[in-house]
């Protein structure tokens, strides 16, 4: 099962159309899929990656290792209401605390606020594309996310450590994102992230040539009318070296209401007699602007 490939590069040439249609089949079916060619500096990418290592190692590695959960395990108790991983969250938008966190070098702090502008360029690129898809405008996803300051953007950076006993215990338990749209910036050598598709968990590879990972959440698929889907994931915990996960969340803001975008909506709350009648007037032709004119009937136009 391959997982769909949008090279955001192909965007501007005779290929729009089939990257497009691409993303909209990876939305629609998948609710995942990986993006090449972003346009995001590499070398800042790859300095963020070291830079988190060097500081969990320096910073997070002993602390984990002496905290009840490593000592439950080695008791071989089943661990079903923990996770293994070791994590930090940042929040960039509307405010930034990056700075302000403890224990964060400057050259750590300087390296993810260069590429969290860079990477919510890019959400709000993947957000104009989305709504192009879904027949929106393409402001649609990023209007309905603002509160009084815009979407909210945060990063959780985590580290799967290398775990003695992974059957009992799961790097991050089963879950669906509660937010828009997440970008997933993660190890280039150990596994473990699973997404469930068609009854089957799927393994999704380590990244590599710097493809970022991006999956859609609950808001996404309350927005498009179940059009885009969340999908259920997890994070198994590995034998064999610690995987690293810098996901960025591009989300609503706290104030802001989510509902389905009234365009996608199918009408309702309309008597069928009356449907009938413009269905007599429009049968041979196209059902869309029907349907939008059985919206205005139902709305009592």
């Amino acid at each position: 099962m391959e997982i769909p490939v949008i090279d955001f590069s192909k965007l501007d040439g005779e290929e729009r159309s089939a990257t497009m249609a691409l993303l909209h089949h990876a939305c629609e079916k998948w609710g995942f899929f990986m993006i090449e060619n972003h346009g995001i500096d590499t070398n800042l990418m790859d300095n963020v990656k070291q830079l988190v290592i060097q500081h969990y190692e320096a910073n997070m590695k002993k602390r984990f290792y002496e905290s009840e959960l490593p000592m439950s395990l080695e008791k071989k108790e089943k661990l079903s209401k923990t996770d293994w991983e070791s994590t930090f969250f940042l929040w960039h938008r509307p405010s930034s605390n990056i700075y302000g966190t403890e224990g964060l070098s400057k050259d750590l702090c300087n390296a993810i606020d260069g590429y969290i502008d860079q990477l919510i360029n890019l959400a709000e690129n993947l957000s104009e594309l989305m709504c192009e898809n879904l027949g929106l405008e393409k402001s649609y996803i990023k209007e309905a996310f603002s509160g009084s300051k815009g979407p909210s953007v945060g990063t959780k950076v985590a580290i799967y450590p290398q775990c003695p006993r992974p059957e009992l215990v799961r790097g991050l338990r089963e879950h669906t994102d509660a937010g828009g749209i997440i970008l997933l910036l993660q190890d280039e050598q150990v596994p473990g992230l699973e997404f469930f598709k068609d009854g089957h968990w799927v393994k999704i590879p380590p990244s590599k040539n710097n493809r970022i990972f991006v999956n859609t959440g609950d808001q996404i698929e309350i927005l498009s009318n179940g059009m885009y889907k969340s999908i259920q994931h997890r994070v198994m915990a590995e034998k064999n070296g610690n995987r690293l996960s810098i996901a960025t969340f591009y989300n609503p803001a706290g104030e802001a209401i989510i509902s389905p975008a009234p365009k996608l909506l199918y009408p309702c709350h309309l008597r069928f007699q009356d449907y009938l009648n413009l269905y007599s007037k429009t049968k041979f032709a196209e059902k869309g602007p029907r349907f939008e004119s059985a919206k205005t009937l139902a709305n009592g136009h």
